[in-house]
């Protein structure tokens, strides 16, 4: 009989604050140099370098050279699906500065939950796709429906391609600023880069916040029907 999964090995590695701050700096699905990374978790790159290893032995992170260079990033879409599903039950921060506020809403707001779309833009994307009957929706999953396919077709998006990847097609998330469920798997992340690719929304130097441009504004409530508030 084999033993039950060492999550008390995992639990040590994500439980340091220092280490915690490095995997949320990767959890937008970014790969980031290790000075950067330092710079985020506010450590030497020396300390950085040392707590780097350790999450790469432990099997959260993986690492790319490039020239001089190594880059970081998460293992894996389970590794940031389990960051997310610890943030919905992890107590809140201490009160932030003014600065760190702001910084807070525009995560609020929207940000990449590994390689697909989160917070309240997020949200209101995977309720306007069930409204207007792109999706439905079975216990942990959403299905596209044939207006949903027509849809993808006309926008270029290979519906085929995405069910032939090693991942789900579609997964429910659970939004840890909104409580609520936006969309993953492979088609969330088919429709975040073509959030990108049409400039709707654009990345945030610095943090996993996402920008929703003017144009976005408009195409959002154009193509969906979606109105929000931008922070």
């Amino acid at each position: 009989m084999y033993p039950e999964p060492n999550i008390s090995a995992v639990a040590a590695l994500i439980g340091d604050p220092t280490r915690a701050a490095i995997l949320s700096a990767l959890l937008g699905g970014q790969s980031l140099p290790a000075s950067e990374l330092a710079r985020r978790a506010h450590i030497t790159a020396q300390t950085a370098s040392t707590h780097l290893t350790k999450l790469v032995d432990g099997g959260l992170l993986q690492v790319r050279q490039n020239g001089r260079h190594r880059y970081f990033s998460l293992k894996n879409a389970e590794v940031a699906r389990a960051l997310e599903v610890l943030a919905i039950i992890a107590p809140p921060s201490p009160a932030p500065k003014r600065k760190e506020s702001a910084e807070y809403r525009e995560l609020c707001f929207a940000r990449t939950c590994y390689d697909h779309l989160a917070g309240t833009l997020g949200v209101a994307m995977i309720q306007s796709f069930l409204q207007q009957g792109l999706l439905t929706q079975s216990d942990d999953s959403y299905h596209l429906t044939l207006h949903g396919t027509d849809w993808l077709a006309a926008q270029g998006i290979d519906e085929s391609a995405l069910h032939k990847s090693r991942r789900h097609f579609t997964r429910t998330c659970l939004d840890w600023s909104e409580r609520q469920d936006h969309l993953a798997g492979a088609l969330g992340a088919a429709l975040a880069n073509w959030l990108f690719e049409q400039q709707w929304v654009k990345r945030v130097s610095g943090t996993r916040a996402v920008y929703l441009t003017d144009a976005g504004l408009i195409g959002l409530k154009r193509e969906w029907g979606i109105k929000v508030d931008k922070p």
